[in-house]
């Protein structure tokens, strides 16, 4: 059984996974890999069972060499047994480590790649308060400690389990009281193993989330290391660092020191040295003889190898699970918006209409009330207000990137919430002036919202959108990478890359959020003549503070508090809006 989340995006799958908690869904993605799983238990079986042919022909052999006359013929059959199944161990070892990797590598990449679906999916509200840094830790470190738990982690540990099995499928051979040592050894191991677990379990999370914890902080450090730089704060956050680093050093250290305090060594030499001295008692007694007890303490020195593994793999595994439970913790997060696939998908007209709209976030002081609106197709609307007034959420509203709380956002006379998400998001387009390039190529950037475009195409965007002259002058033209978030280009350069983009996916509804503020004046009139023309059979929203951009707006709205306190021309606000005077005022200043 799967549990159910909403999700904006998602990718036809062929498998569902259980979600209901780390180890369900860790074995939900195993069971893809049974082939795996089985030549990865043959070949533990196998190695073990063939690790114990050691012993029990080296008593063998003893046994012939005690003999009046040893046979020369009996210990070369030995040897050869011996040699030939150890060989065959080695096959079986390979098989089991190679399998044992393969099922680790398809586990990595698979749950990648559900995280990563699962995060695309996820609303802006998550990806708003979730940290970057954190995301990044589960995405990356959290993913290869799942890795390491199957191998070598669950590969030593299924290996040595077998390790066990053998003494005491063995032991009672010789005499039936020698199972007694093999058998306290296993009861007392795994009573140590499962007090080791429940105290380990808690430490192995509290070492992921302060990786986590990490992360966010170096991540949040170099996003904003211009600001850093720029205050001179390169000390305090360096004392900063120290702190979480040093948190996560403890945590570590405090799960070394439980490691530290496990007994599977002392428990390994109270069962040889018992062991032993109990062969030694039979031997005494005449219930066995001499190789009997060499092939038996052979079999209890198996128990070396469970021993030898349980000081790690079984904290990798802990370590392991514990990261299944981070990762499945962010896929499982609740989103509030749905993809909504067998939603309303035509063509769009362009026609909004905001009903009563209500919005704030996170249960949060509200933001928009009773916003009431209504815009015809094709028409140019100006939001204006004060910073903070709700210009930039009420936009947002209207692709979906967040959900009202009470009210409707309409598009087309059809709430968005009863859109196909894709189709709606595909025929609306917003420029922020916050403007977000990829590290990838110019005609990349361009081409974002619609790959399959031609050169011709994206040059005919780019001269649109008045960037084709700079483009060029790069050395590579369109071919130029540009470096991460456009840092290498400046403000004018990075809004008409967006603007050119825009063009290109030719929307329906076009939203300007103060899309022109990093442009100069010598480009603002081409700029200017460019947004004019592309708005020109769309519907157009355009946040701005620029008088040349409101006064030719078909329909101004005033925002102030999240409340719309006027709406009409130009010429008429200025009449009858002591709000829209102030604005107007301001922004002739």
């Amino acid at each position: 059984m799967t549990t159910t989340t909403f999700s904006e995006f998602t990718l036809p799958q062929s498998r569902t996974y259980s979600r209901r908690g780390p180890v369900r869904w860790l074995l939900s993605h195993l069971v893809r890999y049974w082939y795996l799983v089985v030549v990865m238990l043959i070949g533990a079986f196998g190695n073990a069972a063939l690790a114990a042919v050691i012993p029990v022909y080296t008593g063998k052999a003893l046994m012939v060499i005690q003999a009046a006359q040893p046979a020369a013929r009996a210990l070369l059959e030995i040897a050869v047994v011996i040699a030939v199944t150890q060989v065959i161990r080695g096959v079986l070892q390979l098989g089991r480590n190679f399998g044992a990797e393969l099922i680790a590598q398809h586990m990595e990449r698979d749950i990648r790649e559900e995280l990563y679906v699962s995060l695309l999916g996820k609303s802006m509200t998550f990806h708003n308060l979730q940290p970057v840094g954190d995301t990044m830790a589960r995405a990356t470190n959290d993913v290869r400690e799942i890795n390491f738990m199957f191998s070598p982690g669950i590969n030593l540990v299924i290996g040595s389990a077998n390790f066990i099995v053998m003494p005491l499928m063995l032991a009672s051979r010789y005499h039936p009281a020698l199972i007694a040592a093999p058998l306290f050894f296993a009861v007392s191991y795994f009573l140590a193993l499962w007090q080791y677990l429940h105290e380990l379990r808690p430490v192995t999370d509290n070492v992921r989330a302060a990786f986590g914890d990490l992360n966010t902080r170096l991540a949040e450090a170099l996003d904003g290391i211009e600001t850093v730089k720029g205050m001179a704060q390169e000390t305090q956050e360096a004392g900063l660092f120290q702190h979480y680093a040093g948190r996560f050093r403890d945590f570590f250290v405090q799960q070394g020191d439980i490691e530290a305090r496990f007994v599977p060594f002392l428990l390994m030499a109270l069962t040889q040295a018992g062991g032993l001295l109990h062969a030694i008692f039979l031997y005494r007694q005449g219930a066995l003889v001499l190789g009997d007890v060499v092939a038996y303490f052979g079999l209890l020195l198996l128990l070396g190898f469970p021993t030898f593994v349980s000081l790690f793999a079984y904290s990798q595994v802990s370590l392991g699970i514990a990261g299944a439970r981070r990762i499945l913790e962010l896929i499982n997060r609740e989103t509030e918006l749905d993809q909504n696939a067998a939603g309303y998908a035509r063509p769009m007209r362009g026609a909004v209409e905001f009903h009563e709209v209500d919005f704030a976030y996170q249960r949060g002081e509200p933001v928009l009330s009773g916003i009431t609106l209504k815009v015809e197709p094709g028409q140019t609307v100006a939001i204006v207000g004060q910073t903070g007034a709700g210009k930039t959420t009420l936009v947002k509203l209207i692709n979906r990137t967040y959900d009202v709380r009470s009210g409707q956002v309409l598009v087309d006379g059809v709430d968005v919430r009863q859109w196909n998400m894709e189709t709606l998001r595909q025929q609306i387009s917003i420029i922020e002036q916050d403007i977000f390039l990829f590290s990838r190529t110019v005609r990349e950037n361009i081409a974002f919202g619609r790959p399959d475009a031609s050169l011709e195409e994206i040059e005919a965007a780019a001269r649109a959108a008045q960037a084709h002259e700079f483009i060029m002058g790069f050395k590579d033209g369109y071919e130029t990478v540009i470096g991460e978030r456009g840092v290498t280009l400046s403000g004018g350069q990075r809004q008409r890359l967006a603007l050119a983009r825009a063009f290109l996916t030719d929307p329906r509804i076009l939203v300007l959020d103060d899309s022109t503020s990093a442009i100069d004046s010598a480009t603002e009139d081409k700029i200017q003549r460019a947004i004019y023309a592309a708005a020109a059979g769309r519907t157009t929203f355009i946040i701005t503070h620029r008088l040349s951009q409101i006064r030719w707006a078909d329909l101004i709205v005033v925002l102030r508090k999240g409340r719309i306190v006027a709406v009409g021309r130009h010429e008429e606000l200025l009449q009858t809006s002591e709000a829209y005077r102030r604005i107007f005022r301001q922004a002739g200043e």
